[in-house]
């Protein structure tokens, strides 16, 4: 037998050991949800589903905060709160941006933001970025209280979001409905669909898909502790009030993971926790969406964070406090250090015993690991840990098949092995890098995840003009209903509301660009440079109602009273090599730049 054989037959053992053990935890969480499924199916425990959601988009609004930490979000910030300002249907809510006074091109975005939207306001770090994500939720937070000193209000509920995040329509009516009776609500969160040929994003796919259908759950019937998962969590501002008496901040900054904590943390305090099971409505989950890293690297970097924070620094941190529910999520949550290099080791065992079993049958020698499993202990154990490893892709095919439909799940054995590579790097690396902070007393640093916001059918919604102006506070549905049965049916809805000076132009203009998702400006002809404003003909100017005013990055950046359709752009590509990026200007702006440059 070679070296290699060898090694490997010495090592199957524990390995299958470790599989068997890891595997019947895997199990055991999976009969436990499947019972409570079968149980809540009962003809005599069913719920209406359509009278249930009645109730809770009818449901009394509390007033709602959405903190978005921003570092380096100046090409998402805008996106992100413009679409979810037209999707969502909860009315009582403020968006606050915090960003760093170093972070100029993020801060004008926002500050823009505050400016076109009256329910955004910018929280300004006191110092320079980047910090931590728990820092600048900190100062937000802050921020909130100087707002409601200055106006006179309260916020019963704080929400986090990531400024890549497409917030369900109703799920701010979810948590507001829950809210009384638990002290943190946790939203679903889920990748957005991608092709399958991108493994890496297919990966959290999987993963996300059995974790929120599985594991969050499960910890709700095993009396486990709830982790928050940075983005689309609900408090109470009694539990935040709580976590501030704890330890004297809300979020810890020196902590990398600072929302798992908290989850902790309020479960250890005896705060009440919920984790909304996923519902599926218009064939669409009612979850928090976005984009997670689509490359190998940069994943490996967010969960080198994610493994340092949750199954080190919480480690050391806070033990293995609780009690025996809380014990086993932590089991769960940090067997990973011993799970993914294992992972990583079968793998490649496996890898290697089929290469030399197929040398093996084309070249008619022995094969070498052909010995490794005599014995009815060691044949018995390699078969039920086998079984165990078709039941948990079994079990994660299902939870992706239900998601994303069963031809993505259909890669989900391969996606498998690519997990466990990538999972083995990232607990490599935060077992090197806790291990290096550690010796030389340096503080863990915070891995930051590069954003990107999703656009077309990923983000779109069905929307209307009328129903932005209901969501956006500027006028009342019965208002709206008036207008239009009073309207001749020659005239525009929006035209007929200006005329009668319901709507000022640029109200309407703001409530427009939200709707096709363009950004609103205002510009000044002395601003535009002469070369600038000839970069097209004048007759296609004045035909198209567009105006030329800046050309950078290879981009040239027109204005229009009107969005532009695909005509135009056909009409405008024919006179400039450049990409072009379109502003929404209102008609009394384009009429004076009109005056004064044609």
């Amino acid at each position: 037998m070679h070296l290699a054989d060898s090694l490997a037959a010495y090592c199957l053992a524990p390995l299958a050991c470790w599989i068997l053990l890891s595997g019947a935890d895997d199990v055991f969480l999976d009969l436990v949800c499947l019972f409570t499924w079968l149980a809540n199916r009962s003809i005599f425990r069913r719920v209406d589903q359509q009278a249930e959601e009645a109730e809770v988009l009818s449901a009394p609004q509390k007033r709602c905060a959405i903190f978005v930490p921003c570092w380096h979000e100046d090409t998402v910030i805008t996106q992100m709160v413009m679409n979810n300002h037209s999707r969502v249907t909860y009315s009582n809510f403020d968006f606050f941006l915090g960003v760093y006074p170093n972070d100029l091109p993020t801060t004008q975005e926002a500050a823009a933001l505050a400016q076109r939207f009256p329910r955004v306001h910018v929280a300004m770090c006191p110092h320079d970025g980047p910090t931590s994500k728990a820092d600048c939720l900190n100062w937000i937070y802050q921020r909130m209280m100087d707002f409601e000193r200055e106006h006179g209000c309260r916020f019963d509920i704080v929400m986090t979001h990531d400024a890549e995040d497409v917030i369900h329509p109703t799920a701010l009516h979810w948590i507001n409905y829950y809210i009384d009776a638990y002290d943190m609500v946790q939203v679903p969160v889920l990748p957005l669909p991608t092709p399958w040929s991108d493994l890496t994003h297919g990966v959290y796919c999987d993963e996300f898909a059995e974790f929120q259908t599985k594991d969050m759950p499960g910890r709700q019937i095993l009396g486990g502790f709830i982790p928050s998962n940075g983005v689309g969590t609900g408090f109470s501002r009694w539990a935040l009030d709580k976590l501030a008496e704890d330890r004297g901040r809300i979020f810890q900054p020196e902590c990398l993971t600072e929302d798992y904590e908290n989850g902790l943390r309020l479960h250890l305090l005896g705060c009440p926790q919920l984790f909304m099971p996923i519902r599926m409505r218009d064939g669409d989950p009612v979850a928090t969406r976005e984009y997670f890293p689509r490359t190998c690297r940069m994943a490996i970097r967010q969960r080198t964070r994610w493994m340092t924070g949750i199954a080190l620094q919480t480690w050391e941190r806070h033990g293995w406090r609780g009690g025996i529910g809380t014990v086993y999520w932590l089991w769960r949550d940090r067997k990973g250090l011993i799970g993914n290099p294992v992972s990583m080791i079968t793998s490649l065992m496996f890898a290697y015993g089929l290469a030399t079993w197929c040398r093996s049958v084309t070249t008619g020698s022995p094969w070498g690991l052909a010995g490794a499993a005599d014995g009815p202990v060691m044949g018995w154990l390699l078969s039920i840990t086998s079984a165990l490893q078709f039941v948990h892709l079994g079990v994660r095919a299902w939870c992706t098949a239900r998601i994303y439909g069963w031809r993505f799940a259909a890669l989900v054995p391969l996606r498998a092995l690519f997990a466990n590579y990538i999972n083995f790097r990232a607990t490599a690396g935060a077992i090197r890098r806790y291990a290096a902070s550690r010796w030389f007393h340096h503080p863990l640093v915070w891995l930051k995840t590069t954003h990107t916001y999703p656009t077309g059918q990923a983000a779109a919604t069905p929307a209307t003009l009328a129903e932005i102006l209901v969501t956006g506070g500027l006028m009342q549905a019965a208002e709206l209903e008036a207008a239009a049965a009073a309207k001749p049916p020659e005239i525009a809805l929006h035209e007929y509301l200006l005329s009668r000076g319901m709507l000022e132009e640029t109200q309407l203009y703001e409530m427009l660009s939200v709707l096709v998702r363009i950004p609103l400006t205002r510009i000044e002809s002395r601003r535009i440079r002469r070369r600038v404003a000839r970069a097209l003909p004048r007759h296609v100017m004045e035909r198209w109602r567009v105006v030329p005013f800046q050309v950078s990055g290879g981009h040239l950046f027109v204005a229009s009273p009107d969005p532009p359709g695909k005509p135009l752009l056909e009409q405008l590509q024919r006179f400039t090599r450049l990409a072009l990026r379109f502003h929404l200007i209102t008609p009394a702006n384009f009429e004076r730049l009109r005056r004064e440059l044609l």
